[in-house]
């Protein structure tokens, strides 16, 4: 009698550990499984974010070298983004920063303003330079 209380004990105890819950090695291949998902998710998104700043940037250069135009019709010297703004010719809601927090710098030659953006390294004069 008392030996198959034991082996009664024991099958009931092996259905409760069955149906109790996962053990840590699920636990953890489950979160391996995430942390491949995140990483290749994170490789994926990264680089298209750069871009999306780069465009930006471009786009806000854009608007910066049109109101520099405009300046130069009316008057004989290279603007700043300043001179811009005290003109009115830039609204003071225009970003004049890049995507980086960088200032637009302009630059004047025979063909008119270059507006140009030291770029994700925050150095002018490199190769990333937009």
């Amino acid at each position: 009698m008392v030996q198959c209380r034991r082996q009664c004990r024991d099958q009931r105890s092996k259905k409760q550990r069955a149906t109790a819950g996962m053990t840590l090695v699920e636990i953890m291949a489950v979160l391996i499984i995430i942390g491949l998902v995140a990483t290749m998710v994170s490789v994926a998104v990264l680089p298209q974010i750069q871009k999306a700043r780069v465009k930006a940037t471009r786009a806000n250069g854009q608007a910066i070298r049109a109101a520099a135009v405009m300046y130069m019709t009316e008057n004989d010297n290279c603007p700043t983004v300043q001179d811009l703004l005290e003109a009115r010719i830039l609204d003071k809601k225009t970003n004049t920063k890049d995507e980086w927090d960088n200032d637009f710098a302009i630059e004047c030659d025979e063909e008119g303003p270059s507006v140009v953006s030291a770029g994700p390294d925050k150095q002018m004069g490199t190769e990333d330079d937009i």
